[in-house]
């Protein structure tokens, strides 16, 4: 046996025994005989571990060269471009390829350019040799050399639209179809070279999961114009990652779409009962209480704000603190939300609290006025549940709840006068369960009242109860 199929026989490499001993007489030839046969293959050996790499997500910037298999996922368009100094253009085709560890975008040039868009067809496996860099949508291979591996079997499908799990990191090219979760506003930066960027967010869900939209620039100004419960289409995106989670990043190359299509959201949500300090959770229930926005004065000396409302769910209860813009959000008792992302603290009296900052998620399902704008004949469809949007009716009906139009005034209530009964007077009193147990306790979005009943209700449930008002209870003789 030669040195040279001694070294072969330990590489663990996918390369033939013929290319390996091309690849050491090259290099003996280009030491000028410093190396010998066995020198220069233990050298070779080494330049090939190197950039061998187990999968698509382990190719980094930095890397001198990778080698990878890859199924093609989304080929580009040929593009041409000037070089300076030069006659002839260049040519490049950006194409997408992933593996089951990940994506990653690979630019093929000039040669492999023109061939890319003659002979390369979407699912078909490729070995790929390239230099890895970091590109503006995250890592990209420059490649210089390609060939079809067409019997190395890769899982991965290939589809127009993606799936909220099946993102990963570095993928582009991406479409999306999801429902609107919760959107912030516009904010401005800086850039490096003095010009003025835009950024803003909104996060959207499908069936298997959410994920936050990061829109730049001309997109930004987009998140003006979708509201909570919208269905959307993401075009273009591609994928990035901060603190440690994927978010979907669109640009002026990107489009972000409202479109007619039934996508079903449904919060993982924990029992608030088994929430512990340190978690991060999602949450969901309906708000039993609201405290005014209060402000307060940051080290920075900028100003902040914040909100507690109480949600409960048939668990038990837990304060929810809405930080920076959630503290607008117009949110009350009654409420049906679902709380993502929240950070489990240490609160007031050793209670426990919900910290919702920049990356929680807070979107109401199901509001009182929505409720309360039901009318009697649509109590079937009352309890639809977290796994539904309400349809965000601006202002609530003339019903016996006696709800307000929007800037508007109160309806009269009716003979009862039930915002201030006397006692021992008999009513009747409709509203949304806030709480259970004994007593319950009603808010119809104008007053709540505790009532003294045996009857089981659920929380979110509307229900009238009739009796005789003492110590400020409304003694219930029948509840439907």
């Amino acid at each position: 046996m030669s040195d040279i199929e001694g070294v072969y026989e330990d590489l663990e490499a996918d390369v033939s025994l013929e290319e390996f001993r091309e690849a050491v007489e090259e290099k003996v030839e280009q030491m000028g005989g410093l190396a010998d046969e066995e020198t220069a293959a233990m050298l070779i050996a080494h330049e090939i571990g190197e950039s061998e790499v187990g999968g698509v997500a382990d190719v980094e910037p930095g890397m001198e060269e990778a080698k990878f298999v890859a199924k093609v996922i989304d080929i580009g368009e040929l593009r041409t471009f000037e070089r300076d100094g030069e006659d002839e253009d260049g040519r490049v085709v950006n194409v997408e390829v992933a593996d089951e560890t990940g994506s990653i975008r690979a630019a093929f040039w000039d040669d492999h350019a023109e061939a890319t868009r003659e002979e390369l067809e979407e699912g078909q496996v490729l070995r790929i040799k390239g230099r890895p860099k970091e590109g503006f949508s995250g890592v990209e291979v420059s490649v210089d050399e390609v060939e079809p591996d067409p019997d190395t079997e890769i899982d991965v499908q290939v589809s127009d639209t993606h799936t909220v799990e099946a993102l990963s990191l570095g993928l582009s090219s991406v479409n999306l179809v999801g429902v609107v979760l919760d959107t912030d506003s516009v904010r401005t930066f800086d850039r490096d070279d003095g010009s003025e960027g835009k950024v803003a967010n909104l996060v959207v869900g499908d069936s298997t999961g959410r994920i936050r939209v990061t829109m730049w620039d001309e997109r930004a100004e987009q998140v003006t114009e979708f509201e909570t419960g919208d269905t959307v289409e993401v075009v273009d995106g591609y994928v990035r990652e901060r603190d440690g989670s994927l978010e979907l990043h669109v640009g002026n190359r990107g489009a972000i779409e409202p479109v007619d299509a039934d996508v079903e959201y449904v919060p993982e949500n924990v029992p608030i009962e088994d929430v512990e300090i340190g978690q991060t959770v999602d949450i969901a229930g309906v708000v039993r209480s609201a405290d005014p926005k209060r402000t307060f004065d940051r080290d920075d000396g900028s100003e902040g704000q914040v909100r507690n409302i109480r949600v409960q769910d048939a668990t038990g209860d837990i304060r929810v603190a809405l930080w920076g813009e959630k503290a607008d959000l117009d949110v009350g008792p009654g409420d049906e939300v679902a709380v993502a992302d929240v950070e489990i603290q240490d609160g007031w009296q050793d209670d426990l609290e919900a910290s919702a900052g920049w990356q929680a998620t807070v979107t109401v399902l199901d509001s009182d006025a929505d409720r309360g704008a039901e009318t009697s004949s649509d109590t079937d469809d009352e309890n639809a549940g977290l796994s539904s949007f309400a349809d965000g009716s601006d202002s609530a009906a003339d019903d016996d709840g006696s709800r307000t139009d929007e800037g508007g005034d109160a309806d009269e209530i009716g003979d009862d006068d039930r915002n201030d009964p006397e006692p021992g007077e008999e009513i009747e009193f409709t509203g949304v369960v806030v709480q259970a147990g004994d007593p319950i306790v009603l808010d119809d979005g104008e007053t709540t009242m505790s009532v003294e009943t045996d009857v089981d209700v659920g929380l979110g449930e509307e229900v009238t109860a009739r009796g005789t008002v003492r110590n400020d209870r409304l003694e219930a003789n029948d509840v439907f």
